[in-house]
């Protein structure tokens, strides 16, 4: 498979999307039609989301910190201040009590009258297995193209507990189940410069930090 982290010729990057002409995202780029949503901190660098945006993407990029509620740059590139999680703020709380506006990635494709997202990309700094875990029970993810998802294995994550026999057949039922899901893994990254930490050991070889890239072969 062809993968373009937004700048061709490029393998070793982690944002890594697949141009392969046998999935339908290539196609949807030239015709302008395609969809990403890029959840994550204000911190990241946002060269993957401008670049997709001068592709031809609808670019939709989800960021707590921002001040304004949205934010247009350029004729494709939005920003958000919400942050995605796996549960809907609870209704009891009142709303500007709450830090950031969360909420779940089902519950903001129907506000924002979204039916698909052709490209997911997600750093949640941990929180990634319970939104993966929110997004395979509700079936959400069927309604994804490729998911680019950076996992963190240092520690189990928000609130995953448990041994660490246990934590790690959660995480492999997730990774599983998007497999069942006909999503095939064409590429990873191992982030070299995070610590060499597995479940709060460390690990010789190995990084707290990996990218996965996934094309969802059912896509249309």
């Amino acid at each position: 498979m062809n993968n373009r982290p937004g700048n061709p010729n490029s393998s070793r990057r982690p944002w890594s999307i697949c141009l392969d002409d046998r999935f339908s995202l290539v196609h949807q780029i030239k015709r302008k039609q395609c969809r990403l949503y890029s959840l994550g901190l204000g911190s990241d660098n946002n060269q993957f989301e401008i670049s997709m945006a001068n592709s031809g993407c609808e670019v939709h990029r989800f960021d707590p910190s921002i001040k304004p509620a949205h934010i247009q740059k350029g004729q494709r590139l939005w920003y958000h201040r919400l942050s995605i999680d796996w549960r809907d703020p609870n209704p009891m709380i009142v709303a500007h009590k709450l830090r950031t506006n969360t909420k779940k990635l089902g519950t903001v494709l129907n506000d924002f009258g979204h039916h698909k997202i052709d490209i997911l990309k997600a750093d949640m700094e941990s929180a990634e297995w319970k939104i993966l875990e929110n997004l395979i029970l509700e079936d959400v993810v069927e309604h994804i193209g490729q998911l680019v998802l950076e996992i963190h294995v240092h520690w189990p994550g928000f609130e995953v507990s448990g041994n660490d026999s246990t934590v790690v057949r959660y995480w492999y039922s997730l990774l599983k189940e998007l497999e069942l899901k006909d999503f095939r893994l064409f590429h990873t990254y191992k982030d070299l410069s995070k610590p060499q930490m597995f479940l709060k050991r460390e690990a010789f070889n190995a990084s707290s930090s990996y990218t996965l890239s996934w094309v969802n072969t059912r896509w249309k």
